[in-house]
């Protein structure tokens, strides 16, 4: 790409600022001449990253971590040299040197955590985010992204609340920040009551009990999930003995399975108890998307709060993650004053006060390429890649089911498939990931199950093929040959 001319006179041209010192000035990514500064550095983001992923030529770098803490550092050095060596040489350097020591989740074969590829559209906007870079702690820093953030959270959060007046969501970092800011919405709801008493299932993901820890609730009530979803009859029994008030958070995906709880048969439970409830459907939000699908979240809009993430079965680069409540009158605890980003008389002359709506402060305008995505695929463009990567991880299950030497733990219910050899241990099951990871061939999660290791695929790249599959499985086989008679 060619950078604009220079403007008129003989002054430098673009990418050049002058100064009274003994050297131009770097130059900025905003303002009418940002674009044009930026274009050149970009045609070398784009050259370092191409070169990093054939140098890596695979799903992550070989050789284990020292290997790959070698290789960076050694192109790192000097991190802090005396004389800088210009733009263009540390972008190569450096964005090289990171995208060739990459776990690549566009990749077919890395497939271990919810982890997901980003769509180009949103990376995209991502990238127009970071050269406007907006605060989101003061209207006066963000006037646009406010707007633009106000209209997403809450067309988002009527997804969630279709019969409900007044929904809201806010933007998180992801689900252990919304299941955070869930329990700290319950505490303030009972404020008057005595603690609240968190209860989750055995399949809950650990930030619930490290958010009851940090805002020093007492110690969860952990209720069984035997078949990996949270036992019905152990909740009831649960609600019966314990002391109000009660949250339960309820899972619409879980790591380790991907699995389901029971939504419409424990908001009853909760309803008849006069309990709360959080759903943390961080992994299966999306589903909602689909309908084909949405039905698996069925008693999802009767959650007191709702836990979503889309840079999981969303597609966004991280972070993007909501908490959606189904009445934005219950974000009235996180209100908060201070004169010089709300002043009262501002507020009351009609400014927005939007420090209310994250426990941070600085925060990046992470709404535009959510809105970017939804604009650019709509409703029927995000339910095709919910399904494909969920009809995916059923041919992977198709795949293992008839094949003599592997075994399927169960069939998935989002995009989740455990699996392993016939013959195998527990402990080759963690040798086999570990070389298939050193070797950088495959990235498999592992779970346990049924007393069980497990290898984990977690498939969230909807451009994989059967072909990728059949390879995925045959590397994992030959790490275990067929014993002999």
């Amino acid at each position: 790409m060619s950078t604009p001319p220079p403007g008129p006179g003989p002054g430098p041209g673009p990418g050049v600022v002058p100064s009274e010192g003994p050297g131009p000035l770097p130059p900025l990514a905003g303002g009418e001449a940002g674009p044009g500064r930026l274009r050149p550095l970009l045609d070398t983001v784009l050259a370092a990253l191409a070169h990093g992923a054939a140098t890596r030529n695979g799903p992550l770098p070989a050789g284990g971590p020292t290997a790959t803490a070698g290789h960076l550092l050694a192109a790192a050095h000097p991190v802090l040299p005396d004389t800088g060596t210009g733009p263009h040489e540390a972008l190569r350097t450096l964005v090289g040197a990171l995208a060739a020591g990459a776990a690549d989740p566009a990749h077919p074969h890395c497939a271990a955590h919810l982890h997901c590829p980003p769509l180009a559209v949103a990376t995209a906007a991502d990238l127009a985010a970071s050269a406007l870079n907006p605060s989101m702690d003061s209207w006066d820093q963000a006037p646009a992204a406010s707007a633009l953030e106000e209209a997403v959270t809450r067309a988002l959060a009527a997804e969630f609340y279709p019969d409900r007046p007044h929904p809201d969501a806010l933007v998180t970092t992801g689900g252990t920040e919304s299941n955070q800011l869930a329990l700290l919405l319950a505490r303030e709801r009972h404020d008057n009551q005595g603690p609240v008493q968190l209860v989750v299932g055995a399949n809950a993901h650990h930030s619930l009990t490290r958010a009851a820890w940090l805002l020093g609730l007492p110690e969860p009530a952990v209720v069984p999930a035997p078949s990996g979803t949270l036992d019905l009859a152990a909740l009831d029994e649960a609600l019966t003995r314990l002391h109000h008030p009660v949250l339960v958070a309820a899972t619409a995906g879980t790591t380790d399975t991907g699995q389901i709880d029971p939504l419409a048969d424990i908001a009853d439970l909760c309803e008849h108890h006069g309990a709360d409830l959080h759903i943390d459907a961080a992994y299966g939000g999306p589903l909602l998307f689909s309908p084909t699908r949405r039905h698996l979240l069925h008693g999802l809009d009767r959650a007191q709060s709702v836990t979503l993430d889309l840079h999981k079965l969303g597609w966004q680069p991280v972070a993007a993650g909501l908490l959606a409540v189904a009445d934005t009158h219950s974000l009235a605890a996180l209100a908060h004053q201070a004169d010089y980003l709300n002043a009262d008389d501002d507020t009351d002359a009609g400014i927005p006060d939007l420090l209310g709506r994250s426990l941070r402060t600085t925060r990046r305008p992470d709404v535009l390429k959510v809105a970017v995505t939804l604009r650019a695929l709509g409703r029927s463009g995000l339910a095709e890649l919910v399904d494909r990567t969920c009809d995916c991880a059923q041919r992977l299950a198709d795949l293992i089911s008839k094949h003599p030497r592997l075994e399927l733990y169960d069939r998935p219910t989002l995009s989740t498939v455990l699996f392993r050899p016939v013959h195998a241990t527990d402990e080759s099951v963690a040798t086999t990931r570990r070389t298939l990871l050193t070797t950088g061939r495959a990235v498999l999660g592992r779970a346990h199950a049924d007393d069980r290791l497990w290898l984990k695929a977690t498939l969230l790249n909807p451009h994989t093929t059967p072909e990728d599959l059949d390879a995925l499985l045959t590397l994992v086989l030959a790490e275990h040959p067929t014993p002999h008679p």
